[in-house]
């Protein structure tokens, strides 16, 4: 089964809505009470998905917009809508916390859904929601905080004895580090944005003569995108195949996986086409890469969706690469293969 990311991707059916129950556990610091109101902090696609699949639950929707988006679908969409970031450009006003978290106070929010992308991965999003008495639909914040440090998962993964790309254990402070890695580990290397994804901020270099200038441009990328130009260096894996795996945890510790889904095909480090099942992969290599998805996500006490990612060499071997402490875009070519 082959889906392209951009298109061509159906609506939440009542079957998917044990997904959203799940998610509505999943703060531990907020007293848990029946939820009948929901803010989505987001726009387009996802914040109509989530709607559709709360209206069928029967609870009362609130949308989020920006002065330019007052005719968009989504605030159509929901039961109430309210504006948000006044005089601000529209991304911004969607990352306007103190904005989003009044809306919720004021209008009696029990939970907010971040959808994917603006405030999804935000831990001091989280955090906010969690002070104002409402429940994050999402992770707990520390671990949207440790998951969103890309070197910290790293030594997440290696404690739980899940294989990782030989790479910095924290981030480079010049140039002349990532020098000293490339004469021990050899070129290709690669430039990672310490805090942030997407295939902002990367950089493969292939000799000590690329070095500085995709130094500078990495830390330039990642500056401009995430606010924080930190960046850690990777062994390059030459045409590896992309392996994700989408996971389901509860606030009981209790951990599933939902198979995996092959994003090797990409622009640019931009996931252009998913496949679901990932086509020959070897049934050991499945049962690894699900196993230490698992285990990852019990070690760190992952709660609600998220989706665990791997690159995996020409020999067989894999490694953790990444955890995207969020629903992403791709969710729903999972949910075509798991009906």
């Amino acid at each position: 089964m082959l889906r392209c990311v951009k298109g061509g991707l159906r609506f939440l059916s009542i079957k998917r809505v044990s997904v959203l129950n799940a998610a509505f556990q999943s703060s531990q610091h907020v007293e848990y009470k029946p939820i009948k109101k929901v803010l989505v902090a987001n726009r387009g696609e996802i914040a109509t998905r989530v709607f559709r699949a709360c209206t069928e639950l029967g609870i009362r929707t609130v949308a989020v917009y920006s002065e330019q988006d007052t005719g968009q679908v989504h605030r159509q969409k929901a039961d109430e809508a309210y504006l948000i970031g006044k005089g601000l450009p529209p991304v911004q006003a969607y990352l306007h916390i103190p904005d989003i978290i009044k809306v919720a106070k004021e209008n009696e929010v029990d939970a907010v859904h971040p959808g994917y992308g603006f405030l999804s991965e935000r831990s001091d999003f989280a955090q906010a929601c969690n002070d104002a008495g409402v429940r994050f639909i999402g992770p707990t914040p520390e671990v949207v905080r440790k998951m969103g440090d890309k070197v910290e998962a790293r030594t997440i993964a290696i404690s739980a004895g899940v294989p990782v790309v030989p790479g910095t254990d924290s981030p480079i402070t010049c140039v002349t580090e990532a020098k000293e890695f490339s004469n021990k580990y050899g070129f290709p290397i690669i430039f990672k944005a310490a805090y942030g994804g997407g295939g902002r901020g990367m950089r493969v270099v292939r000799s000590y003569e690329e070095l500085e200038e995709n130094y500078t441009r990495a830390y330039s990328e990642a500056l401009s995108a995430f606010g924080n130009g930190a960046l850690f260096v990777e062994k390059f894996i030459e045409r590896p195949r992309h392996i994700e795996v989408q996971i389901l945890g509860d606030k009981h510790g209790n951990v599933i996986h939902l198979y995996e889904r092959d994003c090797s095909i990409q622009r640019r480090h931009q996931k252009v086409v998913e496949i679901a099942p990932a086509a020959q992969l070897d049934p050991q290599l499945r049962d690894r890469l699900t196993h230490d998805s698992v285990k990852l996500a019990k070690q760190v006490g992952y709660e609600n969706a998220g989706t665990v990612e791997f690159l995996v060499d020409k020999h067989g071997k894999h490694y953790f690469i990444e955890v995207n402490s969020r629903l992403q875009v791709e969710h729903t070519v999972t949910e075509e293969i798991t009906e």
